[in-house]
């Protein structure tokens, strides 16, 4: 899979990637009084989801020793490019149906974020890579969307007609609910015509493999037992995803950016769908 990417993955193939996190129990193992006072971007954005862009966009380290991989890992952080108040999406969760909402959340504390970012680097320029997470949306997944773009000359661009969700070839790499690697490919409908369909080849793991996959915290455990670095972050990869999001988070006390509200159980805001579009990406749901 690496091999692939690596010969795949460069601004002329890749239309977008999408970063999704999404989160249906409302704060499970925060407390809402921690959450209101540091919200979701310093709480999954700065860790989480950065990390995880860092990883997929790096170059091939010199090795897999801990410190080539971090030196990579900054490498990719410090050249995303400032991020602007008009391509983050604020939201927060209201009750639905009902339901009872914690009133310690204050009305600048977002429950869910969107951003589209640029790296600005020989390999991804021009390539956006658009970041969703939230709290209390319809499902919990987490996972990658990489999105090829169509090439030029197609000829079966008019059997594709404009259902976009089909002419959009994907590798979905994904780690919540059960780990998978899928390709979203477009193919033809057995029979005498020429019709389009889209299809989806799986490798679930663990319909493959007959053993219990660890906990991501296992293996961060093992790893400190151990003295393996590779999976921490450094003091550098810490000052380089701050100065990503400070900026945003200034406008936020500011009260420059609005903060959207979404009802609990739903897809979150639809000023996120707005921000996809403006980039030329539509974002395809399950």
């Amino acid at each position: 899979m690496e091999s692939y990417l690596h010969r795949q993955c460069a601004g002329h193939s890749i239309r977008g990637l999408d970063q999704a996190s999404r989160k249906v129990i409302l704060v499970t193992m925060l407390s809402f009084e921690y959450f209101s006072g540091y919200g979701i971007i310093r709480d999954i954005v700065h860790s989480h989801v950065l990390q995880t862009i860092a990883l997929l966009a790096m170059e091939p380290p010199v090795s897999l020793d801990g410190e080539d991989i971090r030196n990579e890992k900054v490498k990719v952080l410090r050249s995303i490019r400032k991020l602007e108040p008009k391509d983050v999406i604020l939201g927060q969760y209201k009750a639905s149906g009902g339901a009872k909402v914690d009133t310690s959340l204050n009305g600048l504390t977002p429950t869910y974020f969107a951003a589209a970012l640029y790296i600005d680097n020989a390999r991804w320029d021009g390539v956006p890579f658009f970041i969703k997470t939230g709290l209390g949306l319809i499902k919990h997944q987490m996972e990658i969307r990489i999105q090829f773009r169509n090439v030029p000359g197609n000829v079966y661009r008019e059997c594709i007609g404009h259902n976009m969700d089909r002419a959009v070839n994907e590798l979905i790499l994904r780690d919540v609910p059960d780990e998978a690697i899928l390709v979203r490919v477009n193919n033809k409908v057995p029979g005498l015509g020429l019709q389009l369909d889209s299809s989806e080849l799986n490798l679930l793991y663990k319909d493959k493999y007959n053993m219990e996959v660890p906990d991501s915290y296992e293996q961060l455990l093992l790893d400190v037992v151990d003295g393996d670095n590779h999976l921490f972050m450094r003091s550098d990869e810490l000052e380089a995803a701050w100065n990503i999001l400070t900026p945003i988070l200034n406008e936020i006390d500011k009260d420059n950016i609005s903060v959207e509200l979404y009802e609990t159980g739903g897809r979150g805001p639809v000023g996120a769908y707005y921000l996809w579009a403006k980039h030329g990406v539509r974002w395809v749901e399950d």
